[in-house]
């Protein structure tokens, strides 16, 4: 298992698909990222992994001390919202438990401090758990970008990789249909053999 790891992390970087730095949300979608051969790359996949990738973007502090339940949190909110992009890419009904986890994330953060009491000082205003409190911010940013994507102008624009085996969404500038160059290649040699392999036809 080990080596099928080092592999698949041994594989280039991959860069960010075509609208992915302008929407955090899409970068999300993206941070499972299917291979040739059957690997893939989850840049969530441990509680390091999500805190990096959450600083990485503005959305956590590097000690923020991320535990495997927030990194769980961050990897169903990635679900979720890979199931709207389906959706909206493919013109069907949002599945409602995909709106519903998108709605809480945005309204689960308090809009300020708490009223906490303390049985020896008395009544007091404060967050909760600092890491809690970050993670659920993050949660809230990244729905609440997702919400904007999908109801501006751009989503229009958003698409699926044409390139198997790509997971990925990207937003489409022309007719291009691929998140990256390696995708367009790949899909270009696919057809290519493809019609090599085909009969001539008399």
């Amino acid at each position: 298992m080990r080596a099928v790891e080092e592999n698949v992390f041994a594989e280039p970087a991959v860069l960010p698909a075509p609208g992915a730095e302008q929407y955090p949300s899409l970068a999300l979608a993206n941070s499972t990222i299917a291979l040739p051969g059957g690997h893939y790359i989850d840049q969530l996949g441990t509680p390091a992994g999500a805190n990096q990738w959450l600083t990485e973007r503005g959305l956590a502090p590097v000690e923020a001390g991320m535990r495997e339940m927030c990194a769980t949190q961050l990897r169903s909110l990635r679900e979720q919202i890979r199931a709207l992009f389906a959706s909206r890419v493919a013109a069907l009904p949002a599945l409602p438990a995909a709106l519903d986890a998108v709605n809480d994330a945005l309204t689960r953060v308090p809009t300020a401090p708490l009223l906490q009491w303390d049985d020896r000082t008395g009544p007091y205003r404060a967050a909760p758990h600092p890491t809690s409190q970050i993670v659920d911010h993050a949660l809230a940013a990244l729905a609440a970008d997702a919400a904007d994507l999908l109801t501006s102008p751009d989503a229009e624009r958003l698409t699926a990789c044409g390139s198997a085996p790509c997971n990925r969404y990207l937003l489409r500038h022309g007719r291009r249909h691929w998140c990256s160059t390696r995708c367009g290649d790949r899909a270009r040699a696919a057809r290519a053999y493809a019609r090599r392999a085909r009969p001539e036809e008399n």
